[in-house]
């Protein structure tokens, strides 16, 4: 369809899961794609396999931002389309959770979503997108979720604020907020086998998510098709969080 034609585009942790989904429409729909992660490997074989750039950057490190941003202005010059999609989860209750605990989540999820915005600002073109991948975690009281909800919590507040503060030059900036998907996520968390034995009763579909499904909407806030819609939040979670609402089981 090439709604993306000739479009550049970022996407941090873009060599798996939802990111690497979201990468491969965006190639679909004809933009110049630019992945990071921070496994030099992994994103080496990721951007191989789908003919783009790679770039191997951590975005809980702030060197690594800015050496990032830098990079795209030289190869790209500006900038069309910035999926902020990395980040990492992990649960401890909170009377047992340690500085370097919280710190690890943070610096990653929030910390550096916020920096590598501030970091792409100013090569954002007029009327570029901005999406940053949330979690129906955020508004949920699961038990050892604090930080990690904590983190996307911060992350929705940050896509009002920024969604003002761009208006001006026209950039949208939205987040997407997925429920139970099925990506190394959840196997990096410890929580892959509870959560295909909880997910059946939680999601009114009955199922966890795909990649995929998550990534045609990202490609939608993406494209000027959602030329109209800024500082929204966007749920995808197979009615999972009205389930948890209305107390339904399957």
């Amino acid at each position: 369809m090439n709604r993306l034609k000739d479009k550049v585009a970022v996407i941090t942790g873009g060599n798996s899961g939802i990111g690497f989904a979201a990468a491969r429409e965006f190639v679909s729909e004809g933009a110049r794609v630019l992945i990071t992660g921070r496994r030099q490997v992994a994103v080496e074989s990721a951007a191989r396999e789908l003919g783009i750039t790679g770039f191997r950057a951590d975005q809980g490190n702030l060197k690594d931002i800015d050496e990032l941003a830098t990079t795209v202005h030289g190869k790209f010059r500006s900038v069309d389309v910035l999926f902020i999609n990395a980040a990492v989860a992990s649960a401890a209750p909170i009377e047992q959770a340690t500085e370097e605990f919280f710190d690890n989540i943070m610096d990653i999820n929030f910390k550096g979503a916020y920096f590598t915005l501030k970091s792409f600002a100013p090569i954002l073109n007029h009327n570029a997108s901005v999406i940053f991948l949330s979690s129906i975690g955020a508004g949920f009281g699961e038990p050892g979720g604090s930080v990690y909800a904590a983190s996307k919590a911060a992350v929705n507040s940050l896509v009002k604020t920024a969604s003002v503060e761009l208006a001006s030059r026209r950039i949208r900036v939205n987040a997407v907020s997925p429920g139970p998907t099925d990506t190394p996520f959840f196997a990096k968390a410890g929580q892959k086998e509870a959560a295909e034995a909880i997910m059946p009763k939680r999601v009114l579909f009955g199922r966890m998510g795909r990649s995929e499904e998550v990534a045609k909407l990202v490609t939608f806030l993406a494209s000027d098709d959602a030329s109209f819609i800024t500082g929204s939040e966007y749920v995808v979670d197979g009615g999972t969080s009205i389930n948890k609402i209305s107390g339904f089981v399957k």
